[in-house]
């Protein structure tokens, strides 16, 4: 599959409005439960503080969102961004059930964020960049609205390069993934698109090389589950 610009747009957007109900249910069972201590880490290196004012971008279901939240504290606020309807339909749902009130979520495109220079102490974006038309803009976006001296981080999937285990990774997403996501969401496609994605996505390493080019400073990534999934970060220079 080879999308770009509006048709990636479209299909993106298309079938995460699809996949919305049973996306955090196939996050667990892909990442074997792991994929709540990585939004845990993501978060620390955010360095989302007491009062602070984040954003999470492609914010999908509000589970980042939800850690930020805890972390910021209710004199701290989360803006959390999707262009999803299903996806933020989801997110509201999960913020209610856990009685937090210092998350605001906003239907918008991450290309063409809605909001001033310099606006938030920090942003996140967790498995969304990959889902971008244009990765260097919707880079570029997030270190616009982040105040200098915040923190730029991308949760998302890396390239594992251990030999034996890369390669029995690559099997599992591209054979395993997607009959899970039949069984379980209903959607083979989706899931195929998400072995696509990440074998397109640019390594861990190269990401970090496009947030220093991007003006970030101390930039640089941090493996998780021996390279299946990795933070990038980058500091805004004051």
């Amino acid at each position: 599959m080879d999308l770009a610009g509006n048709d990636k747009a479209n299909f993106v957007k298309k079938t995460f409005n699809t996949i919305a109900r049973r996306y955090d249910l196939m996050n667990t069972l892909m990442s074997f439960g792991l994929d709540r201590k990585w939004r845990r880490l993501a978060v620390s290196k955010a360095e989302a503080r007491p009062r602070a004012h984040m954003l999470d971008i492609c914010c999908g279901t509000g589970q980042l969102a939800l850690a930020l939240a805890r972390a910021v504290g209710p004199a701290g606020q989360v803006t959390g961004v999707d262009f999803s309807e299903g996806m933020l339909a989801v997110a509201h749902s999960r913020i209610a059930e856990a009685h937090v009130h210092n998350i605001v979520l906003q239907q918008a495109d991450a290309m063409a964020l809605p909001f001033a220079d310099d606006s938030f102490d920090g942003a996140t974006v967790g498995w969304g960049l990959r889902n971008l038309p244009e990765l260097r803009r919707g880079v570029s976006e997030m270190v616009r609205v982040v105040k200098p001296g915040g923190m730029v981080v991308s949760l998302d999937m890396a390239k594992p390069t251990l030999p034996v285990f890369k390669q029995a990774y690559w099997l599992y997403f591209e054979q395993i993934v997607p009959l899970m996501g039949e069984l379980w969401a209903g959607k083979k496609s989706a899931y195929r698109y998400l072995y696509e994605s990440a074998r397109a996505f640019p390594p861990q390493q190269e990401l970090a090389r496009l947030f220093a080019a991007l003006g970030l400073r101390d930039t640089g990534y941090q493996n998780l589950a021996g390279g299946v999934v990795a933070l990038v970060y980058g500091r805004k220079p004051l």
